[in-house]
């Protein structure tokens, strides 16, 4: 039962992420997109620290990119789609300090999701992040972009 509920609120997340409002033209383009909601109080998570890295060739990484989530619980802008070149890339969620400032103390420290980028040619990438304070699920919408 435990797990068609937690089933049930990966979909409502993913149906949350594909129904989301229009962006600006400028944001359809950012090849790379955070979005993260709230499990507990089932709505956007707003303030979440995302930093992103990239691997690098000694296998180290190195900082990319890093923002917060907006009102909207999304991060636009992390990128250009010049600087986002095939590679292995981690967005990493500050998940303990937006529960602490929820008054909530969570078990884990981060979410993390480590993916290659762009081996089949330039997509566009959405990273979406479900957030309860002893769990989290993650998903990718992966597309490819339109000219």
């Amino acid at each position: 039962m435990a797990s068609l509920r937690l089933l049930l609120l990966c979909l409502a997340g993913l149906v949350f992420v594909s129904e989301a409002g229009p962006v600006s033209p400028g944001e359809s383009k950012c090849p790379l997109m955070v979005k993260v909601l709230d499990a507990v109080r089932g709505s956007p998570a707003v303030d979440v620290a995302v930093k992103v890295f990239k691997k690098a060739a000694d296998e180290t990484w190195e900082p990319f990119a890093s923002g917060k989530t907006s009102e909207f619980g999304e991060l636009h802008g992390l990128t250009t789609n010049d600087k986002f070149v095939e590679g292995v890339y981690k967005v990493v969620l500050d998940t303990k300090s937006y529960w602490k400032a929820l008054g909530i103390s969570p078990f884990h420290e981060y979410a993390e999701v480590v993916f290659t980028a762009n081996d089949s040619g330039r997509r566009q990438y959405t990273i979406a992040a479900l957030l309860s304070p002893y769990s989290y699920s993650t998903t990718a919408l992966v597309s490819t972009p339109k000219e």
